[in-house]
C-alpha cells in the first residue's frame, strides 16, 4: 500500500469491458472493468483540468481537480447534510406514528403536516445513506462529459 503524497490525489480510470443484463423476471446487470491508477496534481486555487489516458483504449479523458480545502469541506456538507437527514427522519417518523396512531371524531381530518411527514420519512430515508456514501468517497475529481466513443469510461477514488 503506497502513502498518499501530500497535494494529490489517486484516482483510477475505469474502463468498462462488458455490461450485460440478463433475465426476464429478475433482473442481473454484470459489469467488468479494468482500472489503472493515476496520481493527480491537486490546484493551489480554484479548478483545474487534466487529462487522464485510458492504458486501455488509449481514449484520453478530461477531468476537473478541486483543491484540497474545498474537497474537504464539500464532503463535510455532504456528511452534515446525511445527519441532518436522519434527525428530520427520525422526527418526521415519530410525528407520522403520534398523529397517524390517534382515533379522530367524525368529520376530522388529520393535520395538514401529517402527509408532508409521511413523504418526508420516504425521501429521507433514501436521502441519509446516500448522502452519507457520497460523503465518504467524495475525492474532489470529477470527469468531464466525455464524447460518445468514451463513455464507456469512468473516475473512481481510490481508498488505501
Amino acid at each position: 500500500m503506497s502513502r498518499p503524497i501530500p497535494g494529490t490525489v489517486e484516482v483510477a480510470v475505469r474502463h468498462i469491458l462488458s455490461d450485460k443484463t440478463t433475465g426476464i423476471l429478475t433482473r442481473t446487470r454484470r459489469i467488468t472493468w479494468k482500472d489503472s491508477l493515476f496520481r493527480v496534481r491537486r490546484p493551489a486555487s480554484g479548478t483545474q483540468s487534466v487529462e487522464l489516458t485510458c492504458p486501455v483504449c488509449d481514449a484520453s479523458l478530461l477531468a476537473e481537480v478541486r483543491t484540497e480545502t474545498r474537497t474537504r469541506r464539500t464532503g463535510a456538507v455532504l456528511l452534515f447534510l446525511a445527519a441532518l437527514s436522519v434527525v428530520v427522519f427520525v422526527a418526521a417518523f415519530a410525528y407520522a406514528v403520534h398523529e397517524g396512531g390517534r382515533t379522530l371524531p367524525e368529520g376530522q381530518s388529520l393535520p395538514t403536516a401529517f402527509p408532508v411527514s409521511v413523504v418526508s420519512v420516504f425521501v429521507t430515508f433514501v436521502a441519509a445513506p446516500v448522502l452519507f456514501l457520497r460523503g465518504r468517497r467524495y475525492n474532489g475529481v470529477s470527469m468531464l462529459d466525455a464524447p460518445k466513443p468514451r463513455r464507456r469510461h469512468g473516475i473512481v477514488p481510490v481508498r488505501g
